[in-house]
């Protein structure tokens, strides 16, 4: 617990124990807590200080998303310890912010492939809801070239943006699935029985299945 937090913002340790033990209660415990804390900026920047998971967690939950500056956030998302972590800021922070377009080439430029894999993320994200602008056949050829020999994490995410083309954009959903059937990423992921695969291919057949029948 930060020396200077006072004794509303101490509110969440006192509560249950510690940041640790607050992550022990799961996703509905933090979100309850984080609802009666309402928005409070400051005590985010404090608890994500803290450097433990869970407080980053509750962090991401109390914050103002569009308050953060660019450099803060690329800080943030290179400090990030943990998977998940990156996910909650990329999804619950970055995408709502201002800066996020700027953040997205930048990141999925970069050399590290888990700041390059929170890039593709974001531009998953434009795929889907802002295609506008977007060269969509230029990913394609950056996928087709880079995917197979990607570090786990960043083909994991060129693979949801390969996948969300397909889905996404009937004019290249053929070539979308060809890259995946020639590239056979994920293609022997495990899948539970009624889980859609990660398999591109497979990926793109059910969704469009879905939505047209």
């Amino acid at each position: 617990m930060a020396p200077s937090m006072t004794t509303r913002e101490q509110f969440p340790v006192r509560v249950f124990g510690g940041p640790t033990a607050l992550f022990e209660y799961g996703g509905p415990k933090l979100r309850a807590l984080a609802k009666r804390l309402k928005t409070q900026q400051e005590l985010a920047h404090r608890l994500w200080e803290t450097g433990d998971t869970a407080a980053r967690f509750l962090a991401l939950l109390i914050c103002r998303p569009k308050a953060f500056e660019r450099d803060a956030l690329d800080v943030m998302l290179r400090e990030a310890r943990t998977l998940k972590v990156r996910d909650w800021l990329v999804n619950h922070v970055v995408k709502k912010n201002p800066h996020s377009e700027e953040l997205r080439l930048a990141w999925s430029a970069d050399p590290d492939p888990v700041v390059a894999s929170a890039g593709w993320a974001l531009t998953t994200e434009r795929v889907a809801k802002k295609p506008e602008s977007l060269d969509l056949a230029g990913l394609l050829d950056v996928i087709e070239a880079e995917m197979k020999d990607a570090p786990d994490r960043l083909q994991w995410a060129m693979n949801h943006c390969l996948a969300q083309i397909g889905i996404e954009h009937p004019e290249h959903r053929t070539r979308a699935i060809g890259i995946g059937e020639r590239l056979e990423v994920l293609k022997d992921y495990p899948t539970s029985p009624g889980c859609t695969s990660p398999f591109a291919p497979a990926w793109i057949a059910e969704m469009v299945r879905r939505r047209h029948g």
